[in-house]
Protein backbone atom coordinates (compact mmCIF):
# COMPACT_ATOMS: atom_id res chain seq x y z
CA UNK A 1 0.00 0.00 0.00
CA UNK A 2 2.97 2.30 0.68
CA UNK A 3 4.11 2.13 -3.10
CA UNK A 4 1.06 3.16 -4.18
CA UNK A 5 -0.19 5.83 -1.68
CA UNK A 6 3.78 7.06 -2.65
CA UNK A 7 3.02 7.04 -6.62
CA UNK A 8 -0.19 8.33 -5.99
CA UNK A 9 1.08 11.44 -4.03
CA UNK A 10 3.72 12.16 -6.81
CA UNK A 11 1.90 12.08 -9.29
CA UNK A 12 -0.82 14.87 -7.50
CA UNK A 13 2.27 16.62 -6.41
CA UNK A 14 3.76 16.49 -10.04
CA UNK A 15 0.55 17.47 -12.03
CA UNK A 16 -0.29 20.04 -9.70
CA UNK A 17 3.15 21.93 -8.80
CA UNK A 18 5.44 21.58 -11.37
CA UNK A 19 7.62 18.45 -10.12
CA UNK A 20 7.05 15.70 -7.35
CA UNK A 21 8.87 14.82 -4.79
CA UNK A 22 12.50 12.38 -5.62
CA UNK A 23 11.86 10.84 -2.69
CA UNK A 24 8.72 9.67 -0.88
CA UNK A 25 8.63 7.86 2.50
CA UNK A 26 4.74 6.74 3.67
CA UNK A 27 4.18 5.18 7.06
CA UNK A 28 0.46 4.65 7.90
CA UNK A 29 -0.44 5.11 11.75
CA UNK A 30 -3.69 3.63 12.79
CA UNK A 31 -5.85 6.42 11.02
CA UNK A 32 -3.26 8.53 9.58
CA UNK A 33 -0.98 8.47 6.49
CA UNK A 34 2.86 10.27 7.54
CA UNK A 35 4.56 10.82 4.17
CA UNK A 36 8.20 12.36 3.84
CA UNK A 37 8.86 14.07 1.16
CA UNK A 38 12.75 15.24 0.14
CA UNK A 39 13.54 16.65 -3.23
CA UNK A 40 10.53 18.92 -3.31
CA UNK A 41 11.93 22.32 -4.98
CA UNK A 42 12.29 23.14 -8.62
CA UNK A 43 15.34 25.21 -9.66
CA UNK A 44 13.76 29.06 -9.81
CA UNK A 45 12.65 27.95 -6.00
CA UNK A 46 16.24 26.80 -4.78
CA UNK A 47 17.14 30.37 -6.81
CA UNK A 48 14.86 32.37 -4.75
CA UNK A 49 15.63 30.82 -1.30
CA UNK A 50 18.91 32.28 -1.02
CA UNK A 51 17.04 35.26 0.49
CA UNK A 52 15.15 35.82 3.64
CA UNK A 53 12.44 37.76 1.28
CA UNK A 54 12.59 34.41 -1.16
CA UNK A 55 12.41 31.90 1.49
CA UNK A 56 9.66 33.43 2.95
CA UNK A 57 7.53 33.83 -0.42
CA UNK A 58 8.82 30.10 -1.25
CA UNK A 59 7.79 28.96 2.12
CA UNK A 60 4.05 30.33 2.10
CA UNK A 61 3.70 29.83 -1.76
CA UNK A 62 4.60 25.80 -1.51
CA UNK A 63 2.54 25.72 1.58
CA UNK A 64 -1.02 27.36 0.55
CA UNK A 65 -0.75 25.41 -2.86
CA UNK A 66 -0.56 22.01 -1.12
CA UNK A 67 -3.33 22.99 0.75
CA UNK A 68 -5.33 23.95 -1.74
CA UNK A 69 -4.35 20.95 -3.97
CA UNK A 70 -6.47 18.37 -0.93
CA UNK A 71 -9.25 21.04 -1.35
CA UNK A 72 -9.53 19.34 -4.78
CA UNK A 73 -12.43 16.93 -4.62
CA UNK A 74 -10.73 14.53 -7.59
CA UNK A 75 -7.61 14.82 -5.71
CA UNK A 76 -9.16 14.05 -2.64
CA UNK A 77 -11.63 11.09 -3.97
CA UNK A 78 -8.24 9.39 -5.53
CA UNK A 79 -6.88 9.06 -2.19
CA UNK A 80 -9.32 8.05 -0.65
CA UNK A 81 -10.69 5.49 -3.08
CA UNK A 82 -7.33 3.86 -3.03
CA UNK A 83 -6.89 3.65 0.98
CA UNK A 84 -10.32 2.76 1.27
CA UNK A 85 -11.14 5.76 4.28
CA UNK A 86 -12.42 9.68 3.78
CA UNK A 87 -9.44 12.32 4.80
CA UNK A 88 -10.95 14.06 7.96
CA UNK A 89 -7.64 16.47 7.51
CA UNK A 90 -3.92 17.40 6.36
CA UNK A 91 -1.43 18.78 8.07
CA UNK A 92 1.86 19.76 5.61
CA UNK A 93 4.85 21.69 6.41
CA UNK A 94 8.28 22.11 4.29
CA UNK A 95 11.50 22.61 6.07
CA UNK A 96 13.52 24.44 2.98
CA UNK A 97 17.03 24.35 4.35
CA UNK A 98 17.13 20.55 3.79
CA UNK A 99 14.21 20.53 1.10
CA UNK A 100 11.79 18.26 3.46
CA UNK A 101 8.60 18.73 3.23
CA UNK A 102 5.95 16.33 5.90
CA UNK A 103 2.42 16.02 4.73
CA UNK A 104 -0.02 14.16 7.43
CA UNK A 105 -3.53 12.97 5.96
CA UNK A 106 -5.88 11.80 9.03
CA UNK A 107 -8.41 9.35 8.41
CA UNK A 108 -12.22 8.40 9.09
CA UNK A 109 -10.78 5.03 9.97
CA UNK A 110 -7.73 3.27 10.79
CA UNK A 111 -5.76 2.85 7.25
CA UNK A 112 -4.51 -1.04 6.53
CA UNK A 113 -0.44 -0.07 5.51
Amino acid sequence: MEHQFNMLIREIRKEYVGNGPKEIHTRFVDNWAISEMKGNLTNVENFMISSRDGQRMVHEARTKLVKQIYKNPTVLKKIEDLVNAKIVSIFTDIDLDIDTAMTIYVFDKPVQG
